[in-house]
């Protein structure tokens, strides 16, 4: 089993890695030049795609648990239809958020507070990087795809030659063509098509033979699409608290100062850095999880579920020490002002501590998600987020000021792991 897990969560975390590299880089990129402003301008553009395109991560997640589970029943024509149908929903979305941009930006720039400056700069990197829509959701889609099929080599394939093409464009347009917080959007454009061209060469590659049993009236079946949506409505629910969280922290630090949201968008990626490695063993989680659903192995599942989380805790406490003896280091590669740096110090605790109190929370998720527990996934964010987060924030920001924000972050992600804790009898009871 330990096998198992790793050949699946491996790849993964090499494709996750690149993601926050690339975060990374842009923060880098900016944090280089001469003024704090480019920092809070590509951190606000992302907060409004990560509204956007996080809101709809269903069509990973949901394209995931369902592939697995069909796989688990060795169901290959339901395994392409699913691909199919999630294609179909994630083309139809784009086509909608590319007609809405200028709704979706106006509505933006009214929730999200920031200097003028700022928000003028944030506002170009949108109109850029509105137009990577169908790539992003289409991404969605082959990666949940491929590891509900038992394969992490292709989506670590696919995601590490979009990230590298990022990569490589952002340096390029901000380097050598001076183009600033601009070039990042640009950059991140062509290569999400890019990465869509690399998965499908792909899918084409190894899974042609599935298209025998390709139907069009089985894609559009009217149960099946029904149970599509009833499970991802409830991902997408939770995954816009998520994004609620991770906006209004964003926000209420944008309403402090131009220096306290640079600060905060500085030592939240040490949070994403490492969400990106403990969700390799997340993923892994989904596809062996929705094998196991498809199976009904309830032994299999149970020692899974064990598994899984001996290998969370050995990965947060080792990140929890790297983060302690190695903070500065790291915010110095992420910034050369020093005014930030030092100001960053005062809140490392919080940095520090955020393996420890999260990582329950990724790994349950990807639990959940290979069982389809998408009631479950939605009601313990409701809970973290509503009932936890907000009251924490407002009840103590008035007393340790942004310290109140850091503190209500580690409440939240504890308690999506506490609630998932005492919520998963339900889903052994249900699936078995």
């Amino acid at each position: 089993m330990n096998r198992e897990i790793l050949r699946l969560a491996i790849p993964n975390i090499i494709s996750n890695v690149t993601i926050p590299l690339l975060g990374l880089v842009d923060i880098a990129l900016m944090g280089h030049l001469d003024s704090a402003v480019f920092i809070g301008a590509v951190s606000l553009g992302t907060v409004i795609f990560n509204f956007i395109y996080w809101g709809f991560s269903f069509l990973r997640m949901g394209t995931s648990g369902f592939t697995a589970q069909a796989y688990g029943e060795k169901n290959e024509g339901e395994s392409f239809h699913i691909l199919s149908r999630a294609m179909l929903i994630s083309t139809l979305i784009s086509v909608v958020i590319i007609v809405l941009q200028f709704p979706i930006e106006w509505i933006s720039f009214k929730l999200i507070n920031g200097s003028e400056e700022v928000e003028s700069l944030a506002r170009e990197y949108f109109r850029i990087r509105i137009w990577a829509a169908p790539a992003t959701l289409g991404l969605y889609v082959l990666n949940g795809w491929f590891l509900g099929m038992q394969n992490a080599k292709f989506p670590m394939i696919t995601s590490i030659a979009a990230n590298v093409f990022n990569i490589g464009l952002s340096f390029f347009f901000v380097k050598s063509l001076h183009m600033n917080s601009a070039g990042v959007a640009l950059g991140t454009v062509l290569a999400q098509y890019l990465g869509v061209v690399v998965g499908l060469i792909f899918l084409f590659k190894s899974y042609r033979h599935l298209t025998i049993h390709w139907n069009w009236q089985s894609v559009i079946n009217p149960a099946n699409l029904k149970s599509f949506f009833k499970v991802n409505t409830d991902i997408f629910i939770r995954t816009f608290c998520v994004i609620f969280v991770f906006t209004f922290f964003t926000s209420k630090s944008a309403g402090i100062n131009d220096h306290i949201l640079a600060v905060n968008s500085i030592l939240i990626q040490f949070l994403l850095f490492f969400a990106f490695f403990i969700d390799g063993f997340a993923y892994a989680g989904e596809a062996i999880s929705g094998r196991f659903v498809g199976e009904k192995n309830r032994s299999q599942f149970l020692k899974l579920t064990r598994l899984l989380f001996y290998w969370g805790s050995i990965l947060a406490l080792a990140f929890g020490i790297f983060y302690l003896f190695a903070n500065r280091i790291i915010l110095s590669v992420l910034t050369n002002q020093q005014n930030i740096i030092e100001t960053a110090l005062n809140f490392k605790l919080w940095v520090v501590i955020t393996p420890i109190v999260s990582f329950a929370s990724f790994i349950w998720d990807g639990v959940y998600i290979g069982s389809t527990a998408s009631k479950e996934m939605r009601n313990s964010m409701i809970g973290a987020s509503m009932l936890v987060f907000l009251p924490s924030y407002f009840l103590l920001q008035p007393i340790i000021g942004n310290h109140a924000l850091w503190l209500a972050m580690m409440l939240f992600m504890l308690s999506r792991g506490v609630i998932q804790t005492f919520l998963f009898p339900r889903i052994i009871s249900r699936n078995f």
